[in-house]
């Protein structure tokens, strides 16, 4: 059960992490009119059609003891940034960072323009029409947003093995244990294991479906 308790506990670093830099990327996506933005929308997209393989690569040259960032974290922390905890988080930003951006993106465009005018023509800050009209508007997207990254991060595979390795207690996710069992032609804990994933994944699902609908119909009735 370690490498499933890791896993869930890296999907919920990583998914809250994401809410906060994911919300702030789509609100300024949404409604900022620079006219390169498409620039930063590819970028944030990129994953999406990267392979994970390649992702992780470069991810370990930047990480590395030469990588710029990973000299930064060794004279920080006195550790390798590499093949740790924190790279898997770092890793799994970036991998599912579209997952979280891009349906609160949508969500926020499709908010009417009017409400903030009429937010604005009352007198409310930016803050206070970002936390009372926009928020709440764009709640189904906000959903989708936590969904998806919570889940991506729980399956990756490709992306986490390239920047954590396989250490046990450490960085060897659930995915990573269940390859490794495969490989070890010990295929029922294997299957035991994907089961346990398959059935998280699939109340995750249902759980975002039931409360998608309910905030849609409490949407419609306010």
């Amino acid at each position: 059960m370690g490498p499933l308790l890791l896993s869930l506990k890296l999907a919920l670093v990583t998914t809250g992490i994401l809410l906060l830099i994911g919300v702030l990327l789509a609100y300024w996506l949404a409604f900022s009119r620079w006219r390169w933005k498409v620039i930063v929308e590819a970028i944030i997209a990129l994953p999406l059609v990267l392979p994970p393989t390649v992702l992780g690569f470069y991810l370990l040259l930047f990480i590395g003891q030469n990588g710029w960032l990973g000299r930064i974290w060794e004279t920080l922390f006195k550790q390798s940034l590499a093949f740790s905890f924190e790279a898997l988080v770092l890793a799994s930003i970036c991998y599912s960072l579209p997952f979280a951006v891009q349906p609160l993106q949508a969500s926020l465009q499709g908010i009417d323009p009017r409400l903030l005018e009429a937010s604005f023509t009352l007198g409310a800050s930016r803050w206070r029409t970002f936390f009372q009209v926009v928020l709440p508007n764009a709640l189904p997207g906000l959903w989708s947003a936590i969904v998806l990254s919570f889940t991506h991060t729980l399956g990756e595979f490709g992306v986490v093995l390239m920047v954590g390795g396989n250490i046990p207690g450490q960085t060897r996710t659930v995915s990573i244990a269940i390859y490794d069992l495969v490989e070890a032609l010990e295929y029922q804990q294997a299957n035991h294991l994907s089961l346990i994933l398959l059935a998280l994944s699939y109340a995750v699902l249902v759980l975002f479906y039931f409360n998608n609908r309910k905030a849609f119909q409490l949407w419609q009735r306010s």
